[in-house]
């Protein structure tokens, strides 16, 4: 998972759920959420189609000289076999996460902003500080970024259409009381994309992430 994967603002809202804004755009939530997941599905198509041309053209990140070859059907079934186990995982850690955070009185926000993120991006935090201790600092960058666009341009945009067959809705709308975190986000993104725009990362700018990520840890726990 990534940050805003879990029960935090913005977040996928039931179409019944309260919504910040009291307008006409609040009462078509569903049609509105709709049309912008198609497109930023279309958007998520091309930015691939794109990212797998580039990637065809160029070495391997990352030297496999003495790794066994993995036939296609091989490496699918590793694919559903690791899917089915993180859907377990997911669905054991959503069970216990609620009445943990509930009696010792954590935020729905700073859990999902901060103890769901940390948790379930923990393979590819692992991976990228592995990178970033081999040098390899423009991987360890796209492992952690492209992580969490996969999430926010395909998984989200997916799960709004796929609600659509189902009696509950899902919007992209923001719940009571959730601007002061969606200016945070918005905040953090921008700086995120400052940071590391320029291809460059030396070690003050990780430094300087990681404090962004502290500040808006901070603002959703007083949220």
């Amino acid at each position: 998972m990534a940050p805003g994967s879990g029960p935090c603002a913005p977040r996928l809202l039931a179409a019944g759920e309260a919504i910040a804004t009291d307008d006409g755009a609040s009462d078509n939530a569903t049609a509105i959420s709709v049309v912008g997941a198609a497109l930023i599905l279309v958007l998520y198509g091309a930015w691939l189609a794109n990212y797998l041309r580039a990637g065809a053209s160029q070495e391997p990140a990352i030297a496999g000289k003495h790794a066994p070859p993995l036939s296609f059907r091989a490496g699918v079934g590793v694919l559903v076999l690791a899917g089915v186990g993180a859907a377990f995982t997911s669905e054991w850690f959503v069970a216990v996460i609620d009445p943990a955070t509930e009696e010792l009185g954590i935020s729905k926000a700073f859990t999902g902003l901060v103890i769901v993120a940390i948790a379930g991006n923990a393979v590819e935090n692992v991976v990228g500080v592995q990178l970033a201790w081999k040098r390899q600092y423009d991987l360890a960058i796209s492992v952690v970024k492209n992580s969490v666009a996969q999430i926010a341009a395909f998984l989200y945009p997916a799960l709004v259409l796929v609600s659509l067959f189902f009696a509950q809705r899902l919007t992209f709308g923001v719940p009571e009381g959730g601007l002061v975190l969606v200016v945070a986000l918005v905040f953090a993104a921008l700086a995120i994309w400052q940071i590391t725009g320029d291809g460059e990362a030396p070690g003050y700018e990780g430094l300087a992430l990681v404090m962004t990520y502290a500040v808006l840890a901070t603002v959703v726990w007083f949220e």
